[in-house]
């Protein structure tokens, strides 16, 4: 399966009364976790309460998405506990993405498994195929909301970027990555009450990833969601749970806010620490001057002891990562490029057309539109990997180009070490200006000698950042640089964009990173490169109009399934629900009324005060019995309408 999920109802309500809703929480217990004998967490706590949107940060390596993986109970605990609600239903993404001839939006559709099991045997029913009470099916999916289903699923499609044509195409037809979203859809789609993301922008462009930003704030569930995208996790949640030194400290606000205030913390324990150092440096002192003086030997062993018990602070590692520096390169005189009525195609198969693009040295442009527009494809004319099959190209001789492809890192040779790599660039060149070089791109003595396979997935993007900038090139072009960057890494990034003098084009789902390095945006949409006016947040207020309007406009809300015919024996079995219920609510009401009536009585209040209490509980209980009668009468109105 590509969607881990737990079949279980969805917005229950308890029906012990006495249980309040601020009880129940997913509560985390003098956890340890560890991988292949090394710990990962060591009797950690945390309590996340209903309701809650909390983002699960560290540094990579430290345990987030395995601390998932144990909550959603794939993984096993070596002490302590993990407890959530028994009826909370929960979901997880997976790495696996789905795939076989199912349409799109029939396989978003096939995640509830209830709603689709119930489908399948009230179609059965219908065909005469089976016998069964249509009517009791029907009220179930009406608790579920299974009649505007399709609608729901075809939203959710919609944003992550798939039109009305294409949901119904079959998954096979679609890459992995495109898959993976159709895998995300049906998370959504479920809407558990626990939903547990894991990097779920990954597989997103710039568009999709402002959507789902959108829909999270909003979503009804507890939602836990591993990510290093500061824009999201500023955006999206309302706590954040921070990973380190195995523990997990709970801070309130977005991610910005948890960076406050973990500075405030480190900065009060390292006042605190220092008062202890001071402390222990005078009580040594003491014990070295009068140790061996028997007028103060006793003194002097009490200051020993004290010393023992003393302890520092567990003050918070700053977990900072390590700079990028891009090199400087000879300026160039603008414009370093030009396109005139250029285009760009695969074979018979035009991508790009009219493209009239000028490129300055000092130029910061971030390119917008959806994945295959044909954002990657003008980075490749751009750097020469295509040749325009129109048009005129004007190109400084002297320019440089340095290109970052988001799928780069599967041609580095596994087997070599980031020293072997860039010494092939750097011939004649010493170790030590190779080490130099890379010790520019955060690789310490140690990990410049490691084999390139045992390097972690953003260790990997930043020596082919280092690779790709060894020319000193005057253009840096950066295809999803950010893939694989924790948020620490990503800042910096953003600072090294900001340092480099030459020009910089960029194709981003991060909008920070966007926001933060872009002085210009050109949109790549229908074959064309236009210039877009206005900046990112109008972007993100035109998509999300578009997708709205895409919604009311082109979704047709169905209902699902088909209305079907019955016998008129069962028609007549809704009436008769419908009559009773009727007549239930007419005698609640003419009882509720007269018990009122008594209420307001005046002489009851000295007469027979002690009756005042049960008539009370007794008017509570009638009301609770008319509410349930509306309900039987609402669900017998509503089937009756349904059915034909």
């Amino acid at each position: 399966m590509f969607l881990a999920g737990v079949n279980l109802p969805r917005n229950y309500l308890y029906p012990d009364t006495a249980l309040k809703l601020s009880s129940i929480m997913l509560s985390i217990n003098k956890l340890t976790l560890r991988v292949a004998g090394k710990p990962l967490l060591q009797s950690a706590n945390l309590s996340i309460g209903p309701g809650s949107r909390v983002g699960l940060v560290g540094q990579n390596g430290v345990g987030k998405s395995t601390l998932l993986r144990a909550i959603y109970g794939d993984v096993g605990l070596d002490e302590g506990e993990i407890s959530v609600p028994s009826r909370w239903s929960m979901a997880m993404t997976t790495q696996e993405a789905p795939g076989g001839s199912a349409s799109l939006i029939d396989t978003v559709l096939k995640a509830d498994q209830e709603v689709f099991k119930l489908l399948n045997r009230a179609h059965a029913i219908e065909i005469g195929e089976v016998e069964g009470d249509l009517a009791s099916i029907y009220d179930r999916l009406t608790d579920l909301n299974a009649f505007t289903a399709k609608s729901r699923a075809a939203t959710i499609l919609a944003g992550l970027g798939f039109d009305e044509n294409t949901q119904s195409r079959s998954c096979e037809e679609f890459s992995g990555g495109w898959r993976m979203r159709v895998a995300l859809a049906s998370l959504l789609f479920v809407e558990p009450d626990l939903l547990l993301l894991d990097e779920p922008t990954n597989h997103l462009d710039l568009e999709a990833t402002i959507w789902l930003e959108s829909y999270l704030q909003t979503y009804p569930g507890t939602l836990v969601v591993v990510s290093h995208d500061r824009g999201l996790l500023n955006r999206c949640v309302n706590q954040i749970a921070h990973l380190s030194d195995q523990k997990l400290r709970l801070y309130t606000g977005g991610y910005d806010e948890f960076e406050r205030q973990r500075a405030l913390k480190m900065e009060l324990d390292a006042k605190a620490q220092a008062k202890i150092d001071a402390r222990r440096a005078h009580m040594q002192a003491f014990v070295d001057r009068f140790r061996y003086k028997d007028s103060k030997a006793k003194q002097a062993q009490s200051r020993v002891k004290m010393l023992e018990k003393l302890q520092d602070i567990s003050a918070m590692s700053a977990e900072r990562s390590l700079p990028i520096n891009f090199p400087e390169p000879k300026p160039l005189a603008s414009p370093l490029l030009t396109f005139l009525d250029a285009e760009a195609s695969y074979g018979n198969n035009r991508i790009l057309s009219k493209i009239n693009f000028q490129l300055n040295y000092d130029d910061r442009i971030a390119l917008l539109g959806k994945n295959g527009q044909g954002k990657s494809t003008l980075l490749k004319l751009i750097v020469g990997q295509l040749q325009s099959e129109a048009g005129e190209t004007l190109k400084s001789s002297k320019l440089r180009v340095g290109y970052f492809a988001q799928h780069q890192a599967e041609s580095l040779n596994l087997s070599e070490t980031p020293i072997d790599a860039l010494s092939r660039l750097m011939p004649g060149k010493s170790e030590t200006e190779v080490r130099r070089r890379l010790g520019g791109f955060g690789f310490a003595a140690e990990r410049a000698i490691t084999r390139i396979g045992d390097l972690s997935g953003g260790q990997k993007a930043r020596l082919l950042l280092a690779l790709m900038s060894m020319g000193q090139p005057h253009v840096l072009l950066l295809d999803e640089p950010t893939n694989h960057l924790d948020v620490d890494s990503r800042q910096a990034l953003v600072q090294a964009i900001q340092n480099f003098p030459g020009a910089v084009i960029l194709v981003s789902h991060d909008p920070d990173l966007v926001a933060a390095c872009a002085d210009s945006l050109w949109l790549v949409s229908d074959g064309l490169v236009l210039p877009f006016e206005g900046d990112l947040d109008d972007y993100r207020d035109l998509l999300l109009k578009k997708q709205q309007s895409l919604t009311a406009e082109s979704i047709e809300v169905r209902s699902l399934p088909q209305k079907p015919r019955i016998t008129k024996q069962e028609k007549k079995g809704l009436q008769a629900a419908l009559r009773s219920a009727e007549k239930d609510m007419d005698r609640l009401v003419a009882m509720i009324s007269k018990l009122e009536d008594r209420l307001a009585d005046p002489d009851l209040y000295t007469r027979e005060p002690a009756k005042l209490e049960s008539y009370g509980i007794l008017r509570k209980q009638l009301k609770d019995e008319l509410e349930a009668a509306e309900e039987v009468w609402i669900k017998a109105e509503v089937a009756l309408e349904t059915l034909v």
